[in-house]
């Protein structure tokens, strides 16, 4: 055997104790009897603090959420092939949206479960995982853990980041194995790179020229760029340039929404701005950006519509240059190290800016104050974007938000001030309803110290209702703004659309008393004027909190564009 000091540990206990030398520190889940070994060890760890959810989907969204807002790996737990299905059930946010996750589960002892004999609960996590999922693997042998702990994690962190996925038998977590202790504490940096990639020095050049040219350049910041540190040097490349720049839902505050020059951001739901932008600017620098659905207009990319127009596309996965248009220039390489390449590549050198920029900032500045208008008109149940608007005045620059709900998303990414990177939070790749009070909760138990405030519609908040139970539980006091208006509304728009109506009502519940019936804050609001008392008193309660807002449902002037997104028969 190797030379070394040796150290005795269950599967359970080595899994642990790596993970917290490799710098997680929260782990969400559900308890489970096959968990046991790994649950007695995470018991005893100091390092971990654990959050026991109702539902391990919960447990996933939460993990989501804590990498979305920090950056860094977060663990999920789930056992037999029940907990197993609903953990998957929520991965695909963090595989959807690039976001570091570690899963774990559980099963019968191998000797039942591989492949299964029957035996109650069986299923096969490994199957199961794999769509959703960097990379997934069984430890059959309690040996193998940290070798194959470092390749998850070498996995989660490396290129273009995203979830992984580990099954570990119960007798496996409970067999005793005598480790080198040099790899329960190796760290991190002796197995992953984590140097950043610089893109080739002569394609930046030529790309960097294409902009100090350009007449109507764009910058777009996509995901990448808050999660390379690289909003200062993005708002720095955009003021040299004198360019217009917006932000994709994955980099919401990348462009602070105080600035002169801000167009909107979030994709086409930004407004009149972004979509002039988007058409008429000669070069564009999208920058960390995959050009999802949200950057379309009638089933395919805006760039289809301009043959004459020069893309630079940024991005560490070398995969994803030119996926959804083709490229004159793709760059490959850490977001944050390329626009370090550009700025040495333009340093001393300024372009000025034009008419152009000047009537991309007025034609954002006419949308909104059309929605504020329309915001005061009508009758009956409360407006949506008079009640995003309210609650944007009544949020903090440091607060962090979370927008859930389909409709709710579009008004409340209108009206919420974003003046930093990582405060605002969306759900953009897989845009599942329901996963706002996980994501709220992880970033609250990360910040006990902040307010955190999920909005959200009724119809999303109703799947996850039972973990306000867990907010109780654990002292974390997110306040949740439901817009009701009594129903799926997007479906229900879809329906009127073609002549029908047919199972979208939620009518006659009351948010504010299931709040109070688990323990925590609750009110009803109906009128406008009620709204910042009932903001108040939910703050002064420190308890979680629920307002139930009635609204009614005015559908967001782009929810058609929306729509066609995402068609192909609308494709012109």
């Amino acid at each position: 055997m190797p030379d070394g000091e040796y150290i005795e540990l269950t599967g359970g206990e080595a899994l642990i104790r790596i993970a917290a030398n490799l710098g997680i520190t929260h782990v969400f889940g559900l308890v489970g009897g096959k968990l046991g070994p790994l649950f007695k060890a995470l018991s005893v760890e100091p390092r971990l603090a654990y959050l026991g959810v109702r539902h391990e989907a919960t447990g996933a969204f939460m993990a989501a959420g804590a990498a979305a807002r920090s950056g860094k790996i977060a663990m999920a737990l789930a056992e037999t092939a029940p907990g197993g299905l609903n953990l998957a059930s929520a991965l695909g946010v963090a595989y959807a949206n690039s976001l570091p996750v570690l899963a774990i589960t559980s099963d019968h002892v191998a000797g039942l479960s591989t492949p299964s004999r029957g035996a109650f609960s069986s299923g096969d996590n490994v199957q199961v995982f794999a769509p959703v999922t960097k990379w997934n693997a069984r430890i059959q042998d309690a040996s193998r853990v940290p070798e194959l702990m470092r390749m998850a994690f070498r996995q989660a962190l490396s290129g273009r980041q995203g979830p992984v996925h580990l099954d570990v038998p119960t007798d496996v977590l409970g067999q005793r194995f005598r480790f080198l202790k040099s790899e329960i504490e190796a760290p991190l940096r002796a197995f992953t790179a984590l140097d950043r990639t610089l893109a080739d020095p002569a394609s930046v050049a030529r790309a960097a020229e294409q902009l100090l040219n350009a007449k109507r350049p764009l910058l777009i910041a996509g995901g990448g760029v808050p999660s390379s540190h690289g909003v200062r040097a993005f708002r720095a490349l955009a003021e040299q340039l004198g360019a217009v720049a917006t932000s994709t839902q994955m980099a919401l505050g990348s462009v602070a929404t105080d600035d002169p020059k801000f167009i909107g951001h979030g994709g086409f739901i930004g407004g009149e701005g972004v979509i002039k932008a988007l058409k008429e600017a000669d070069v564009v620098l999208a920058i960390g950006c995959r050009f999802s659905s949200w950057m379309w207009l009638n089933g395919a990319p805006l760039f289809r519509a301009a043959p004459d127009r020069t893309l630079i596309q940024v991005d560490i996965d070398p995969l994803q240059i030119g996926v959804n248009h083709p490229v004159d220039i793709g760059l490959v390489g850490d977001a944050s190290a390329v626009m370090g390449q550009f700025a040495d590549s333009l340093a001393g050198r300024r372009r000025s800016g034009s008419d152009w920029e000047t009537s991309v900032v007025a034609a954002r500045s006419d949308f909104v104050a059309r929605l504020k208008a329309s915001a005061r008109e009508g009758e009956g149940a409360l407006h949506p974007a008079l009640v995003a608007e309210r609650i944007g005045d009544q949020i903090g620059e440091n607060d962090l938000v979370v927008f859930d709900g389909g409709h709710t998303s579009f008004w409340s990414n209108e009206f919420t001030p974003a003046l930093h990177p990582r405060t605002r939070f969306h759900d953009p790749g897989m845009a599942q309803l329901g996963f706002g009070l996980g994501y709220a909760m992880a970033m609250q138990a990360l910040h006990p110290d902040r307010r955190v405030y999920q909005i959200t519609g009724d119809g999303a908040f109703g799947f996850c209702l039972a973990e306000l139970d867990t907010a109780r539980r654990y002292g974390l006091p997110v306040i949740t703004l439901v817009h009701n208006n009594a129903a799926f509304g997007v479906i229900g728009f879809s329906q009127d659309r073609q002549g029908f109506r047919f199972g979208e009502e939620l009518t006659d519940t009351d948010y504010g008393a299931i709040a109070r019936g688990f323990g925590c804050h609750g009110e009803t609001v109906k009128c406008i004027e009620e709204l910042d008392g009932a903001l108040e008193r939910a703050r002064a309660s420190g308890l979680p909190a629920v307002i139930d807002i009635h609204t009614r449902f005015t559908p967001h002037p782009l929810l058609p564009v929306f729509g066609k997104s995402s068609s192909l028969e609308a494709r012109e």
